[in-house]
């Protein structure tokens, strides 16, 4: 498991190591005020049909699922169905609300103090392809073997 730390910059402008951040698994009480605001603005429930699932279980279980790298059919079932949620992070992607939550969220930590934009780092994960994936033409030589 990865840990991130939070930095505080002295008065001299060096950096200074705070104790580790925890690793968000649920969304806090203070965070999900303002992504509720966002979500009853961009993505309203219908008057009609059928009734949506909580969105702050699908939510948990959206992060869950990136957190672990599960397939949506091995979610938890404390976060509901398992396809109720994936279509929830289908229409929350479609609808850009992930952008307006990572905009809001970044924005109220760069007000307290907590962005370094000198330092960015950013991490990936590589999976093999499934089914063997595409397989590549040949590269032709550019100019005659010498032997």
């Amino acid at each position: 498991m990865i840990e991130t730390t939070a930095v505080a910059t002295t008065e001299r402008g060096g950096a200074e190591a705070l104790d580790p951040l925890p690793t968000i698994w649920r969304v806090p009480d203070e965070l999900w005020a303002e992504i509720k605001a966002i979500l009853d603005q961009c993505d309203p429930a219908k008057r009609l049909g059928r009734k949506r699932i909580n969105q702050r279980k699908a939510l948990d279980g959206i992060i869950f699922r990136m957190r672990t790298g599960c397939q949506w059919n091995q979610l938890p079932k404390e976060f509901g169905d398992d396809s109720s949620v994936h279509r929830t992070f289908q229409r929350w992607q479609r609808l850009g609300i992930f952008d307006q939550i990572w905009a809001t969220s970044q924005s109220q930590c760069e007000e307290l103090g907590g962005v370094d934009w000198e330092w960015q780092a950013a991490d990936t994960m590589l999976g093999k392809a499934r089914l063997g994936g595409t397989w590549l033409a040949r590269t032709r030589r550019t100019e005659r073997r010498r032997a």
